[in-house]
């Protein structure tokens, strides 16, 4: 009677562990039919394994939580679910959820810094997108050190944060943002690039400060090169710049700019003003890209020593002063 008994009871545990073991393998291992869709969870760090579960099954990532707890105990119990902002492609298995969140694959934002930005219109564009605070930013990118071998003139990262597309996942710090940008300028000016602004004469500070002007004085790929040679023609010969944009960096750094230049601001004292100041200003007045950096390190060979703005986009080169004026006449004279 009592092996019956005792047989009975195997039986029910069997059967019971068996429909136990359907119910798990299909909750955890099946991936749901339901409409594709892509869900952003958010977990906070701190959250408990329940917690996850609890906000998962709330936002239709998972529909068991206690198969997700069951499959966390026996197949991910030695790793920790990692913290972030999710972005899941549903209908997913509770065992593809619990893979994502091991192995922290958080959303990533992608992020476009166009070239020719300062490191304030940096700052303040991400803090319009919600991703970092502004000032943090700005105070993360005035420590040089991670330019230092390059640079040992910097005050601070103007001119070093590479204008690229990247892919930050939410949470990120500032200073990790900007060590992937510095990190991509080093790889961008490479040795090769090093050795060049060496022929010519000049340190890589130099050719990143040019970089800037010939950013911000053309959009145009193909006139890069011959704005440079403009450049160079002019700090050979000791003859003044006079590059608007360094004017305007000033301005803007003093919050005098309201979008216009007048002549009067010809005359605005500052070490930034070309107009009145021979040579390079003290520092680059944006992050230049990589058109820009190669134009500066490659100008043209040509001898022009004027260009002016032919209010299309596009610009006048000159070989002599007449030349210039008549092209200033032509151009400016249209446009007013």
């Amino acid at each position: 009677m009592l092996i019956n008994i005792i047989k009975k009871a195997l039986f029910l545990a069997a059967v019971i562990l068996l429909l136990l073991s359907t119910w798990f393998s299909f909750e955890f291992y099946i991936t749901p039919k339901c409409s594709p869709k892509t869900q952003f969870v958010n977990i906070e760090s701190g959250t408990s394994v329940k917690q996850i579960a609890q906000i998962l099954q709330e936002q239709g990532v998972i529909s068991k939580k206690r198969a997700f707890l069951l499959g966390y105990q026996i197949f991910f119990f030695t790793k920790s679910l990692k913290a972030g902002e999710y972005a899941f492609q549903l209908p997913l298995s509770t065992k593809k959820v619990l893979s994502t969140l091991t192995e922290g694959k958080t959303f990533l934002h992608s992020i476009t810094f166009p070239e020719g930005l300062t490191r304030k219109e940096i700052a303040f564009h991400l803090q319009s997108l919600l991703f970092i605070d502004e000032e943090d930013f700005l105070k993360t990118s005035a420590d040089t050190e991670p330019i230092i071998l390059l640079d040992k003139k910097a005050s601070s990262l103007e001119g070093y944060l590479f204008p690229e597309t990247y892919h930050f996942s939410k949470g990120t710090q500032a200073k990790d943002v900007v060590s992937v940008m510095v990190s991509q300028f080093k790889q961008v000016f490479s040795k090769k690039w090093q050795r060049r602004a060496e022929e010519i004469g000049m340190t890589p500070r130099e050719v990143v400060i040019l970089a800037s002007l010939i950013e911000k004085e053309t959009s145009l790929p193909e006139e890069t090169e011959l704005v440079s040679a403009v450049f160079h023609n002019r700090l050979k010969i000791n003859m003044k710049l006079d590059c608007d944009p360094t004017i305007i960096y000033a301005l803007k750094q003093e919050g005098r700019y309201d979008g216009r230049l007048r002549t009067k601001d010809l005359k605005y004292d500052s070490p930034y003003n070309t107009y009145i100041y021979p040579g390079l200003p003290p520092g680059p007045i944006a992050n230049p890209g990589k058109d820009s950096l190669k134009a500066a390190l490659y100008p043209a060979n040509e001898k022009f020593l004027y260009f002016v703005s032919k209010n299309d986009g596009s610009h006048h080169f000159s070989l002599t002063f007449r030349e210039h004026q008549n092209a200033v006449n032509k151009y400016q004279k249209r446009k007013r």
